[in-house]
């Protein structure tokens, strides 16, 4: 089965295409940025990784403490915004 984390730039955009439909309904950056960081803890306890991006990001994930898994998180969100 083929799903959007199967290929990390089909990840990316979708992530992009949230990340816009936030800022089309009003969202700011700091709620945008809890979102992904939601989003994050969800694919990091749900979802074994697809490929190895996701299999990076979810090492870092799993040796950050708090405020890094937010910053990953804020950073995602802005890798997104500018492609």
């Amino acid at each position: 089965m083929t799903t959007v984390l199967t290929n990390f730039d089909t990840w990316k955009q979708f992530l992009a295409d949230r990340v816009k439909q936030a800022e089309n309904i009003g969202l700011n950056e700091e709620t945008i940025s809890k979102l992904a960081f939601e989003i994050g803890s969800f694919l990091d306890e749900k979802v074994d990784p697809k490929n190895e991006q996701e299999r990076v990001l979810k090492e870092l994930w799993d040796i950050g403490d708090e405020e890094e898994k937010k910053t990953i998180a804020r950073l995602m969100v802005k890798l997104v915004q500018q492609s």
